[in-house]
């Protein structure tokens, strides 16, 4: 086959009905490739920023302080994603905090939408946000953050 200029006939109708698929298609296929960041912006914004709650303010989340740090270590556990968490696991891998102490993280992470309670249990569940958030904040902090602030060079 060679490229050969197209007659401008009702003959050359299918043929430049082809050409011009093939260019849409192209161009579709470059438009998709292109990340689009608006729904990881919307997710952080949601989670940093303070929440009102029934005249109440909950802090948001700040993805490289201690204790968020070890709230996300503890509620991504595997044993967790499998059957939800309950406040006293939560208590037990959070040690020297007390009861009130995780029943407020609780809340926080449930006014947030990072998880959720199960209807009539007292278990918890991360969100699909929440699993998004937690494990995105844990690898940027063991993989990028922390050998960058050692010296060592990361490779992508």
């Amino acid at each position: 086959m060679k490229h050969a200029p197209l007659r401008k006939t009702i003959y050359s109708l299918p043929i430049l009905r082809e050409v011009l698929l093939a260019s849409n298609k192209r161009y579709l296929d470059f438009i998709a490739a292109i990340d689009d960041p608006t729904g990881g912006i919307k997710d952080i914004d949601k989670i940093s920023r303070p929440v009102r709650h029934n005249d109440r303010s909950y802090r948001g989340f700040n993805l490289f302080h201690g204790v968020d740090i070890n709230l996300f270590h503890t509620i991504i556990r595997g044993e967790f994603n499998i059957h939800g968490f309950p406040h006293k696991d939560v208590k037990r891998y959070m040690p020297g905090k007390s009861s009130a102490q995780v029943s407020h993280l609780l809340k926080r992470l449930r006014i947030h939408g990072i998880i959720k309670k199960v209807r009539n249990t007292y278990k918890y569940y991360l969100t699909a946000m929440g699993k998004r958030i937690v494990v995105t904040a844990l690898k940027l902090k063991e993989m990028f953050v922390i050998p960058y602030l050692r010296g060592l060079q990361v490779t992508s």
